[in-house]
């Protein structure tokens, strides 16, 4: 087995299947040099709404403005509170904050790391406007046990790391009345730099998200609302439109990856492999193993060559941007045990047998150390 590095993330081999339709696409942008909106974007939306089974997708600049456009959209402000998960990136948080609401940590289940129903219900009060279950790692949170718990509050999906995946069939980014996703370049469906989406099948809240991008703007130099700035640009509408065609075969590889890891760490003792929880269809956006030791095991594969990373090493409550919440240690003790033993795994579309092996090889000795 050769010493090659093996990188957390490649991003060539995707880049190069769709090169030289993104240069075509690129070119007609720039020779029209009609940069923000346009026919590129309008088609990008059409089709991703199609693809999820949404009414409408709002393009905007990037998945933190998406949630917190789409909060915005459903009236959240200053005296609401919206309650998500405390083991989630901490976009989700800001966009809450953003909008001037509370936010409110609920626990996650330690076998899934997704939102806990029960814990999201326990953490319901009359000033709660919305909930924002996380898909995270790339499957779907069980919306529809979230919704038991939580009542008629509206549910807001942060979809960012699920494109493509599906709950009990029902595709990621329909399951709530909206939901806000990331095409960062890292994600199953990324872009050549920021881009995000707004989904829902409401019109209105459909208006009102693109209202709020534009300025507050229905029209030129008319202003209704106090917007603010947050739309996608037409060459990355270019990008993700060549990626839309090419993401089931490249969620599929995914899904062969993590069979094929699955196969192999089954061996390997001291490593819990990533559960999928029954109803989800995944798509792998990570895979996220669980070990003992975790930095020195993390420095080991480092060491190795290998490009593994953590996500996320801090819940949110224990952030310095979030301690003014006044949560310490053992507030959230599901999300603060995963915090302290996660590791990511090389996974992309595109990874071969022989560089998987390589991983769980070096793997296996740093857990064996």
């Amino acid at each position: 087995m050769t010493d090659t590095p093996v990188p957390l993330v490649d991003l060539g081999a995707q880049h190069a299947q769709v090169a030289d339709e993104v240069a075509e696409g690129w070119a007609a942008i720039l020779s029209r040099t009609a940069f923000v909106g346009g026919a590129a974007v309008k088609d990008f939306e059409t089709a991703y709404a199609e693809y999820i089974g949404a009414a409408h997708c709002i393009g905007v600049g990037n998945g933190t403005d998406a949630i917190e456009m789409a909060l915005r959209a459903l009236g959240v402000g200053a005296g609401d509170e919206c309650v998500l998960p405390a083991n989630t990136f901490i976009a989700t948080a800001e966009a809450v904050a953003r909008t001037g609401a509370t936010v409110v940590l609920a626990d996650c289940d330690e076998t899934t790391a997704l939102l806990d129903p029960a814990a999201a219900g326990a953490a319901v009060t009359p000033r709660t406007k919305a909930v924002l279950p996380v898909h995270l790692y790339g499957q779907a949170a069980p919306v529809e046990a979230i919704r038991a718990a939580v009542g008629d509050v509206p549910i807001v999906e942060d979809a960012a790391q699920s494109q493509g995946a599906r709950r009990n069939g029902e595709a990621a980014g329909t399951l709530g009345v909206l939901a806000a996703t990331s095409f960062y370049p890292g994600k199953n469906l990324g872009a050549y730099g920021d881009a995000g989406a707004v989904l829902t099948s409401d019109p209105e809240l459909a208006t009102a998200v693109r209202l709020l991008g534009e300025h507050g703007s229905p029209r030129k130099y008319e202003h209704t609302v106090v917007g603010f700035n947050s739309r996608m640009d037409a060459l990355q509408a270019v990008v993700l439109s060549a990626k839309l065609r090419r993401l089931d075969e490249w969620n599929q590889q995914r899904r062969a990856a993590a069979d094929r890891y699955a196969a192999m760490l089954a061996e390997v003792d001291g490593v819990v492999a990533p559960v999928t929880a029954e109803g989800n269809e995944h798509v792998w956006h990570l895979y996220v193993v669980r070990v003992a030791e975790r930095d020195r095991v993390l420095a080991d594969l480092h060491a190795g060559g290998i490009g593994a990373g953590i996500h996320y090493p801090t819940p949110v409550h224990l952030t310095g941007a979030f301690a003014h919440l006044g949560h310490g240690s053992g507030a959230f003790p599901a999300a603060e045990a995963l915090a302290g033993e996660i590791l990511s795994l090389p996974l992309y579309p595109g990874i071969t047998q022989a560089q998987q092996e390589r991983v769980v090889e070096v793997l296996a000795k740093a857990v064996a150390r």
